[in-house]
């Protein structure tokens, strides 16, 4: 019989890192708005950090690259008030995925946030279908439908990525 690993939340086990030890990520699609960030900057200041930054921990160079919480990050980097408030220090969990699941990562967090820019996007398609995930793998892990990947693949016009490939997605089952 197969034992069955308890599974713990990152979340029961945050840190506190200083900022400079911290970096951003290459391939977050997310933005925030000029009003948005100011309001981020005062539910703060307000609340203090109510949810950590997730990042993945880069043993031989000891940083961690962020998967969630960019704009977190940058009000701790951005405002002094906050900075010296914190005394420099992120709250922040960390998960130990591979890059693609990393990209996955950041695009559910995202997407159940906000808006993504659409270049983006297609350059997060193209990096996990050059890194070998298939359709059905993208579709399920960034909660895209198949017109939505699609078109992504469309509108970045590499040839690459429908090269081999018969013209039809998968449909994905998000919930297995």
């Amino acid at each position: 019989m197969r034992e069955i690993k308890e599974f713990k939340s990152p979340v029961y086990d945050v840190i506190a890192v200083p900022v400079e030890k911290v970096r951003a990520n290459s391939y977050n699609p997310n933005h925030v708005a000029p009003p948005e960030m100011k309001l981020l900057e005062l539910s703060i200041w307000e609340d203090g950090y109510t949810m950590p930054c997730v990042c993945y921990y880069i043993k031989d160079e000891d940083v961690y690259e962020i998967v969630d919480g960019f704009h977190r990050f940058l009000v701790l980097k951005n405002s002094k008030r906050i900075y010296d408030r914190e005394k420099g220090l992120l709250p922040v969990v960390v998960i130990n995925k591979d890059i693609s699941n990393r990209m996955a990562s950041t695009i559910r967090h995202n997407r159940a946030r906000g808006v993504h820019s659409i270049d983006l996007m297609c350059d997060i398609v193209a990096e996990l279908t050059k890194s070998g995930m298939s359709d059905a793998w993208i579709m399920k892990n960034i909660g895209m439908d198949r017109d939505e990947l699609l078109r992504l693949k469309q509108i970045s016009g590499l040839a690459e990525l429908f090269a081999d490939k018969d013209f039809s997605i998968p449909e994905a089952n998000l919930f297995k």
